[in-house]
């Protein structure tokens, strides 16, 4: 996975790509926090970390902008069962003692609380 990012990195990372993505204003918080939310549930938390990391260093507020980032990859992997590895081994472990946790029975709890602790997170950090 590291491999393939940094290759990634090496090959896509092209001034007309950054310069798309500097047209996403990453400096403003709630930007941040949803562009690293959203690629974190589309690619894993820890390659959503180091695809934005190239990112990071152009913005005005460097440990801001790292925290924004540690607190949306993280809280993000809460969005589905399949968001974090610690989901699934909670969820076989609770198959393990007779308790089904299925991915919409997961969903309708974690979408809501992704989205309610991003909005806390996202305010604290912004304001």
């Amino acid at each position: 996975m590291f491999i393939i990012v940094a290759s990634g990195e090496r090959i896509l990372l092209t001034p007309q790509l950054i310069a798309g993505v500097r047209t996403l204003h990453l400096d403003q918080v709630p930007v941040l926090s949803a562009v690293t939310a959203v690629l974190s549930n589309l690619v894993s938390n820890v390659p959503a970390v180091l695809v934005i990391k190239p990112f990071i260093g152009s913005l005005h507020d460097h440990d801001r902008a790292w925290l924004v980032v540690a607190m949306a990859s993280t809280l993000a992997g809460n969005f589905t069962l399949l968001g974090s590895i610690a989901n699934l081994i909670v969820a076989q472990r609770a198959a393990g003692g007779g308790v089904a946790i299925g991915f919409w029975d997961y969903f309708r709890v974690g979408a809501p609380l992704t989205f309610i602790t991003l909005a806390i997170g996202t305010l604290w950090l912004w304001l």
